[in-house]
């Protein structure tokens, strides 16, 4: 969907990374990923490459080596349009709402909810300074299309049709619009758009060939409503009440208590007007940096610092405004607005939260083709008794079904990465339906089928058919797109044109990592 005209992605490839140290068991050398800086990215390749296992870091974007690293780290997404509040998420909610209407302060943080609900990317952000790119951006430039073009027709393979990307587009903006395990799911390509969904095993789960199983109460009120209708229906002499009123009474009939409450109901309930405190959500666009957030820069970097000193422990020479702006502000995305996207616009943004006047947290997401994808949070420590990484994960969730309404493509929360060899990164797989991307075939595969195995070993395939491939791998190397001299070229003519020692392994592996899709619409950087 990128938007036309929009310039391309250009990006420079490192390659496998020696092993850094694992923010999660600790190990020295243990965490391995691959990386690449991007210069520049369009938010339809950022989505591609999300959804092949690929995570940014300011203007880094790694890939871990997941068979090899010690804490694997899968791609976890949660399906918003679904999402259920857990008994603990209500807390959260009711706690914040108890907070802003009467003042009650709960000091009390429940054993479940981690307190930093984004700890992974403190491990990322040292990333950003081991793998600076230091390219000029006049050699970045790529000269006028047309002599890109003419290069490009050099090579004899140009007259085959490029493969478009599959989006479905889906027009109905109902929110059971991912309900339909079916239905291709919008935002995966068509050959993932199956989710992998294993047979029970015998003596697990629901006997599908009984009737489910229903509560006594349920039951009785039933019985009930029917002696109601068949007592109408008596009453009508003769007259006999369709098929549809029938429904109608039993829906009307039915206590709107029974339904369960949405994020929405806590979330945008009205206050009253002597509520004691006013909690504000703003989200201001980051890269390029808008007027609003360059306005809001000092106040917002000093509670991040606080949070790192406080929560992290960082010493405090470390949080600097440098590390503060290439990790959280600095981004590739470049900022797109399409007619049937979010008002707000595709890219990077801070969606602060302000309480009586103050930022009290920030949460770095990226608002993407298919979804929200959420980067960091921080947050001022005096309020850790909010369980703002649970609050924020929440809201973050409301803000996509919000944004969904206007573009109904957008209908995931990704939350990064979930490590199950960690156990206090495991509080992820609470968001539920949520699905985990199989690190081979790249097809979405629902948790709860992954958890077994994960508990078995630390790498997993999720994908149980065996023939099962990646269908976006690489096919043709040579139709790999080039910036080299500031001339758009595909590698097989680049090939030809380089001096000195072949680099077909490097971009070899760069294009099996991002599929063929991006590695044809994407520029691949070489001096």
């Amino acid at each position: 969907m990128a938007a036309a005209g929009s310039s391309p992605s250009i990006v420079e490839y490192f390659g496998g990374e020696d092993g850094y140290r694992c923010g999660y068991c600790k190990n020295e050398t243990g965490n391995l990923s691959h990386g690449m800086w991007a210069h520049s990215m369009t938010v339809q390749d950022y989505q591609d490459l999300i959804d092949r296992g690929w995570r940014r870091s300011g203007k880094y974007v790694y890939k871990p080596i997941m068979n090899q690293t010690c804490c694997p780290q899968y791609t976890i997404r949660c399906q918003a349009l679904r999402f259920q509040t857990s008994k603990s998420h209500k807390k959260v909610l009711k706690k914040m709402l108890k907070f802003i209407s009467k003042g009650d302060v709960s000091k009390v943080v429940s054993e479940e909810e981690p307190m930093d609900s984004h700890i992974e990317d403190v491990a990322a952000c040292d990333f950003a300074y081991k793998s600076e790119s230091h390219v000029s951006q006049s050699e970045l430039t790529p000269l006028s299309v047309d002599h890109a073009e003419r290069v490009e027709n050099e090579d004899k393979d140009t007259g085959e049709t490029k493969e478009e990307v599959n989006v479905q587009t889906v027009e109905s903006a109902s929110l059971q619009i991912c309900a339909d395990k079916d239905t291709p799911v919008p935002g995966e390509p068509s050959h993932s758009a199956k989710i992998v969904h294993a047979p029970p095993k015998p003596g697990k789960g629901a006997d599908l060939s009984k009737p489910p199983c229903r509560k006594a109460k349920d039951i009785r009120k039933e019985r009930k409503l029917q002696k109601l209708l068949q007592n109408q229906m008596c009453a009508f002499e003769g007259s006999q009440l369709q098929a549809g009123d029938q429904v109608f009474l039993l829906q009307n009939s039915k206590s709107k208590t029974n339904q369960p409450k949405t994020i929405e109901d806590f979330v945008f309930v009205s206050l009253p007007d002597d509520a004691r405190h006013k909690l504000e959500v703003r989200v201001v666009r980051s890269s390029p940096p808008s007027s609003q957030f360059k306005a809001t820069f000092q106040e917002s970097y000093q509670v991040y610092k606080r949070y790192q000193m406080v929560i992290h422990k960082d010493p405090p020479d470390k949080p600097t405004i440098n590390q503060f702006t290439r990790f959280l502000c600095d981004s590739p995305l470049e900022a797109e607005n399409a007619p049937n996207g979010p008002e707000c616009g595709y890219g990077s943004f801070h969606q602060q939260y302000w309480l009586d006047g103050k930022i009290i947290a920030v949460g770095v997401i990226d608002i993407l083709p298919y979804c929200v994808s959420s980067v960091y949070l921080y947050y001022d420590p005096d309020y850790s008794f909010l369980s703002l990484g649970v609050y924020s994960a929440l809201r973050e969730i409301a803000f996509t079904r919000q944004l969904h309404e206007k573009a109904p493509d957008l209908c995931f929360y990704y939350m990064g990465f979930y490590i199950h060899s960690c156990p206090k990164m495991r509080y992820k797989g609470q968001y539920r339906p949520s699905d985990l991307l199989c690190p081979e075939t790249y097809v979405w595969t629902p948790i709860e089928q992954c958890l077994p195995l994960l508990e078995h070993s630390k790498y997993c395939r999720f994908n149980q058919d065996v023939k099962a491939v990646d269908e976006g791998r690489l096919k043709e190397l040579g139709r790999v797109r080039v910036l080299h001299k500031r001339t758009v070229m595909p590698y097989s003519v680049y090939k030809k044109r380089r001096k000195g020692p072949s680099d077909e392994a490097s971009v070899q592996q760069y294009a099996s990592l991002v599929g063929q899709t991006c590695s044809e619409r994407m520029l691949l950087f070489r001096s």
